[in-house]
């Protein structure tokens, strides 16, 4: 048989757009980016459909074979271009059947910014925020129509259950050795991301009632949980089963280095008891939400939830933490995820406070002292 020609294709992921006079090419899905000039965007624009080479070259007859070549080698390497059968193919593929309808806009805020790192060195980050002070103030944290008319409210409750966990609830960056209970962990797993009940819609399907609110009650966040020091529960990461409240593992061992590599170098989380990386399943929203703006229902709903996650933990009194800094490839690799359907979103984790402190925003309380956390 002979042996079909090789065909390529523009990735989905390929937008246009100018930045300081230059055309600049990206796939934001990859991170690939080029300055290029007019003539490229028509070669990219012939490869809508797949086509080989020897396509490409009889379309553009009037330059040069050899000329020709280099620029598909090179669209190809930059990963404008996706190779027919390829791992880049398969997965932009996957991109084209679930992101249809919330391209490019979400695709570009979801897959444009991955694999974020932490400055390490937080004196070297102190000094450049007094620096950037100097130049530009601080923005006010509140706001004020002073010519309005004023009207003085009562005193807001501050005692009982609820107000007081409100109150308390800190970001916390520092931790004991002291483990966690599984008990807890089953709390805040089962309070922050169990289905509490099914509604059943007829010619549709059933859908689940949690604890946090979600658009069109569609839960798109799932949550895997890295257990380094939970009493009753040997070191891994696990799946948590919503429906029926159960772990499942995905990989035996965790480490302190784990907490680090996963959140982007942020060593101050090294003594955590647990981490929850929280991912969203897109096709959830999708499905009912055509619009590229549903793209923010997802990042809601991770906030909605981890909130949540932050309540129950300051409740049972310990020590948690969010952030959105994360190595996302790492991460989405250990959890077996493709990035594209399942990705991850936020991550958030919890320790046992260290003694003596009310609250422990910095590793470092002596040389931070003064600085506000959230």
């Amino acid at each position: 048989m002979p042996r079909r020609s090789i065909r390529f294709r523009r990735s989905a992921a390929v937008v246009v757009y100018w930045q300081e006079g230059r055309i600049v090419l990206e796939n934001y899905l990859t991170g690939n980016r080029i300055t290029a000039n007019p003539q490229t965007v028509v070669l990219l624009d012939f490869f809508k459909n797949w086509h080989t080479s020897s396509q490409f070259q009889a379309n553009f007859s009037e330059y040069a074979p050899a000329s020709l070549a280099r620029a598909l080698k090179q669209l190809v390497r930059r990963r404008l271009l996706v190779r027919e059968d390829s791992v880049e193919a398969l997965r932009d593929a996957r991109l084209q059947k679930s992101w249809s309808s919330w391209l490019p806009a979400g695709g570009m805020l979801q897959f444009g910014n991955r694999n974020k790192r932490c400055e390490s060195n937080l004196s070297a980050a102190w000094r450049r925020f007094q620096r950037r002070a100097k130049e530009l103030p601080l923005p006010s944290p509140v706001k004020h129509y002073s010519r309005s008319p004023q009207i003085s409210l009562p005193a807001y409750q501050k005692t009982g259950a609820l107000p007081e966990i409100l109150l308390a609830r800190r970001t916390w960056r520092r931790f004991s050795k002291r483990p966690i209970q599984l008990q807890a962990l089953a709390t805040l797993l089962g309070l922050s991301w169990g289905v509490q009940k099914w509604v059943n819609f007829r010619g549709i399907g059933r859908l689940a009632l949690k604890t946090s609110p979600s658009a069109g009650s569609r839960h798109p966040i799932e949550v895997y949980v890295l257990a380094v020091n939970v009493e009753g529960l040997p070191r891994g990461l696990y799946h948590y089963a919503a429906d029926s409240h159960r772990l499942e593992l995905l990989k035996r061992k965790a480490t302190p280095a784990n907490v680090v590599s996963f959140l982007g170098n942020q060593w101050w989380f090294a003594s955590a008891a647990a981490l929850m990386l929280m991912t969203a399943v897109f096709p959830r929203n999708q499905w009912k939400y055509r619009d590229p703006a549903a793209y923010r229902t997802v990042m809601i709903d991770s906030g909605h939830v981890c909130q949540t996650f932050c309540l129950l933990a300051t409740w049972l009194g310990l020590a948690p933490f969010c952030t959105m800094v994360f190595d996302q490839t790492l991460v989405e690799k250990k959890l077996m995820i493709d990035g594209v359907e399942e990705s991850l979103v936020y991550a958030a984790g919890v320790g046992t406070p260290p003694s003596g402190v009310e609250w422990a925003p910095w590793p470092r309380p002596k040389a931070w002292a003064g600085i506000a956390g959230a």
